[in-house]
This record gives C-alpha cells, sequence and structure tokens, in this order.
C-alpha cells in the first residue's frame, strides 16, 4: 500500500475525488434543468454519472495495476545441450524496399473524355500553383 501514498498517486487520489464529484454535480445540475422542462438535459443527467463511472473505473484499473507490481521474469529455459561447438549467432537480414517506378496509367485507344480532361488541366494547375485559389483559375 506504500506505493500508493507517494506524491503522483496522491494527486491522482485527488484528481479522482475532484472529477467524480464534479461528473455527479454536473449530473444534478442536468437533473434540475430537465426538471424545469428542459427535454435535452435529460440526456445530459444520464451522460454525467457516466463520465464519473469511467473516471473511478479507470482509477481503480490502475491501482489494480500498480498493486500488482512489476511482473518478475519468468524462469529462463535451459539451452539445450549441444553436441558440437556453439553455432555462430546469426545476425538478421535487412532488406531494402523495394522501389517501382510510377508511370501514369493511359489506356491504349481511349476516347477522351472534354470534363475530364478539363478537370485534370484544373486539378494540373491547382498542383502548378500551390498559393492559388480555385477561384484564380483561368480557365
Amino acid at each position: 500500500m506504500k506505493r500508493l501514498r507517494t506524491p503522483a498517486w496522491i494527486a491522482r487520489h485527488v484528481a479522482m475525488v475532484v472529477l467524480v464529484v464534479g461528473c455527479l454535480g454536473l449530473g444534478w445540475w442536468q437533473v434540475t434543468r430537465a426538471a424545469e422542462g428542459n427535454t435535452l438535459s435529460f440526456g445530459y443527467a444520464i451522460e454525467w454519472p457516466v463520465f464519473a463511472g469511467f473516471v473511478v473505473f479507470l482509477w481503480w484499473r490502475e491501482v489494480r495495476h500498480a498493486l500488482r507490481g512489476p511482473r518478475e521474469p519468468g524462469p529462463t529455459p535451459a539451452p539445450p545441450a549441444a553436441a558440437g561447438p556453439e553455432p555462430a549467432p546469426t545476425t538478421p537480414v535487412v532488406r531494402r524496399p523495394v522501389r517501382v517506378s510510377r508511370v501514369p496509367a493511359t489506356p491504349v485507344e481511349a476516347v477522351e473524355d472534354g470534363d475530364l480532361a478539363a478537370y485534370n488541366r484544373y486539378l494540373s494547375w491547382l498542383n502548378a500553383n500551390p498559393g492559388a485559389r480555385p477561384g484564380d483559375y483561368p480557365g
């Protein structure tokens, strides 16, 4: 339990209490607004306690994780007895990425669509003029 009394954990405990009280207070505020006739507040009246529950869930999970402590390494298996000399350790093979040249795909006998060609010219103009706005296009 000494692990949960460090300054960092005390700050976490205080933050959890403040957040839960704040969320529940906001939930109660939404309940009073909903009672006054604000129908949207009914959803928020349910939402804030859910947030408080989530804060408690995260705090409890972190407390359990801290109390569990670091995992102790398991027993290391003994290496098998080798009949001959030990093999030299192999270094991992580092492979270089494959470079593929990108060639624009053009259909063999394509009929050019006028609207598509105009749009492609517009896109190439935007690419050539990065600071320009679409309204500056001369075409």
